[in-house]
């Protein structure tokens, strides 16, 4: 059973930093792509940043340059490391991972498998 469970959400001012880990177990992959998606208050989930397996990045125009998606050696834990937070990023934050694509990208229905879910809030 494939499971992915979210932590490190949570509140931070406005130019803060969290850092966001997912934790997942019971892939049948040796390749994939993961990611990482999120849904503000009132509006559609959208993708945020993904990962290859072999370490390929790709990111939301949003996010560039101040959010960072990387993976540990295991690959058993995926990351999320956010910087300079504003208001804007304040949303329900859910990592997915899906069978290895040859293109990267953060469309969701690419992915199976998605977590539940941890809320961050970035207040000014």
């Amino acid at each position: 059973q494939v499971q992915l469970v979210e932590s490190g959400g949570g509140s931070v001012q406005s130019g803060g930093s969290l850092r966001l880990s997912c934790a997942i177990s019971g892939f049948p992959y040796t390749t994939y792509n993961m990611g990482w998606f999120r849904q503000a208050p009132g509006k559609e989930r959208e993708g945020v940043a993904a990962i290859h397996s072999g370490g390929s990045t790709i990111y939301a125009d949003s996010v560039k340059g101040r959010f960072t998606i990387s993976q540990d050696n295991a690959k058993t834990t995926m990351y999320l490391q956010m910087n300079s937070l504003n208001p804007e990023d304040t949303a329900i934050y859910y990592c997915a991972a899906g069978v290895w694509l040859p293109i990267l990208r953060l469309r969701q229905d690419e992915y199976t498998y998605w977590g539940q879910g941890t809320q961050v809030t970035v207040s000014s």
